[in-house]
């Protein structure tokens, strides 16, 4: 792609996108003339006959005049690459230019509707730190085209320094390394099992007791509609997470998932904001999780719909899996021991400890007890508060990460990098102030994970909003370049690796706080 060139999208874009529309116009036209075709009855109505020229002309003008405005919008409609940014001008009345900085790509998503498929089509969605909506969405480029692309859009938010000898050569792309791939048995598996189904059975149970002990039979009606609404559901959620895999490049964390309308994200080193593993109580007898991240630019649409699939990390997979995820988001854990203290944070407890944690028995030896993998939990003198969840609720923190942990039977580790932490501040209402406890939250960019210690300390509470405060100053005075080849720490491929953790913060120093 010549440097600084301004291109047009593929000549089908527009009626790829706008093929409902030309839909319409033939269904509002020619619906009786289709109709009498399958009667095998007359073409045209006696009645009509004489005003089928003008209802031809009519439906003629509508389709002529509509065709026209695709040509227009496809004329007028022109990208550009350079200068750190891409450009995208659009409208034929009233125009439009947007423009993304090449160094806050946030996400590069490369989404194929089915009719896009059929024509070898694709769209190239940008997101960036600074929009509540994609910045720029390119429909449709050639499918090569857009992989091109966005191989030259991310080797230049990289911060890569093209070949002098040939500076206008377009950029490979880069390799990638296959990490895991999700079966389809226990992705049907794992929505049998999820929360919906729980309340859809339990609601049918109901509606069963309900009709035969009052004899009344209208109550199995409130089952059509719940039925259709998990049928819907299960579609979506299959549609969207079937084929999932993931894959480890320089570029960064490559997904690809869909079975009729398929996506492919790329997800820069660095860009996450927030990451939660969560497992559903049902979940927990084949021992799968789930991971979803916030990412900047995505906003709130990472609640439902098309934005929750783009916003997991990991639909359904087992323990192993969740941490090769977790060595893919911080490939520097900061810690030692990073499968001791993700285990205790997922899992509640690291497993059995040796003598070096172990308490002195009766005979003198030590016998081992439950290593809680460092984690700071709510002080028993809370656990009326959570009488399940108290010992399950708590902290910890590494060199590079908070980690947030909570639930007896829903469980979540939410894991925050301290660079990414925004702001922090405390809230205590009337009970927690009479067991002297506080909640922190911790402020980052929407999306599905909100981070939030419940119950803590209200000492540890205090501590630890000075010492993250510190922690997260500290991050962000080393991360200098919005340029991920410009960071100290180069992105390591490979799903098992870890670096050596950084010792260069200084905890106790502090910031400006909120407290609630």
């Amino acid at each position: 792609m010549p440097d600084g060139a301004w291109l047009r999208v593929h000549p089908a874009s527009p009626f790829v996108r706008g093929w409902v529309a030309l839909a319409a116009i033939g269904f509002f036209f020619f619906r009786d003339t289709f109709e009498r075709m399958l009667r095998g009855g007359p073409l045209v109505d006696e009645q009509l006959a004489g005003r089928a020229p003008w209802l031809l002309l009519g439906g003629g003008a509508v389709l002529l005049l509509t065709v026209l405005g695709y040509i227009l919008s496809w004329y007028f409609t022109r990208y550009q690459v350079a200068e750190g940014y891409v450009r995208l001008n659009t409208g034929f009345l009233f125009k439009q230019q947007r423009q993304a900085r090449l160094d806050r790509v946030q996400a590069i998503d490369i989404v194929q509707p089915l009719l896009a498929r059929i024509f070898g089509l694709a769209e190239l969605k940008f997101e960036v730190a600074d929009a509540g909506e994609s910045a720029v969405r390119l429909s449709y480029l050639r499918m090569d085209e857009a992989r091109q692309l966005r191989a030259t859009i991310l080797a230049r938010a990289s911060g890569a320094v093209p070949d002098p000898a040939d500076p206008g050569a377009a950029a490979a792309e880069a390799p990638e390394h296959a990490v895991l791939t999700v079966p389809p048995g226990r992705l049907i598996g794992s929505l049998i099992l999820s929360e919906q189904s729980v309340v859809v059975v339990a609601g049918g149970v109901a509606s069963v007791v309900l009709s035969a002990s009052t004899e009344n039979r209208s109550f199995y009606l409130f089952l059509i509609p719940a039925a259709l609404g998990m049928v819907a559901a299960y579609w979506n959620s299959i549609n969207r997470g079937y084929n999932f895999t993931a894959a480890i490049s320089p570029d960064g964390i490559r997904l690809r998932y869909g079975l009729l309308d398929t996506q492919a994200q790329t997800l820069p080193p660095g860009r996450i904001q927030a990451l939660r593993v969560s497992q559903p109580p049902l979940w927990r007898f084949f021992g799968w999780y789930r991971i979803q991240v916030n990412v900047a630019g995505y906003g709130a649409a990472g609640d439902n719909g098309e934005g929750s699939a783009r916003t997991t990390l990991l639909p359904v997979g087992t323990f192993a899996e969740v941490l090769t995820m977790l060595s893919l988001v911080l490939p520097d854990p900061g810690t030692a021991d990073p499968v001791r203290v993700f285990t205790a944070g997922v899992n509640g407890v690291a497993g059995p400890g040796g003598p070096a944690v172990g308490q002195a028995g009766p005979a003198g030896p030590a016998v081992p007890v439950r290593d809680d993998g460092g984690f700071v939990t709510t002080p028993r003198r809370a656990r009326l508060l959570a009488p399940l969840g108290w010992r399950r609720n708590g902290f910890t923190a590494t060199d590079t990460a908070l980690l947030i942990r909570s639930g007896r039977w829903w469980r979540h580790l939410v894991v925050v990098p301290h660079q990414r932490t925004q702001s922090m501040a405390l809230e205590q209402g009337p009970l927690a102030r009479r067991f002297r406890v506080v909640d922190l939250v911790l402020h980052t960019t929407a999306g599905p994970v909100s981070p939030r210690l419940v119950q803590a300390g209200l000492d540890e509470g205090r501590g630890l909003l000075d010492a993250q405060a510190a922690r997260a100053r500290a991050a962000r005075k080393r991360q200098t370049s919005e340029h991920w080849l410009d960071q100290v720490r180069p992105l390591v491929v490979g799903p098992s690796h870890t670096e050596e953790p950084s010792h260069t913060e200084d905890p106790n120093r502090q910031e400006d706080r909120q407290h609630g």
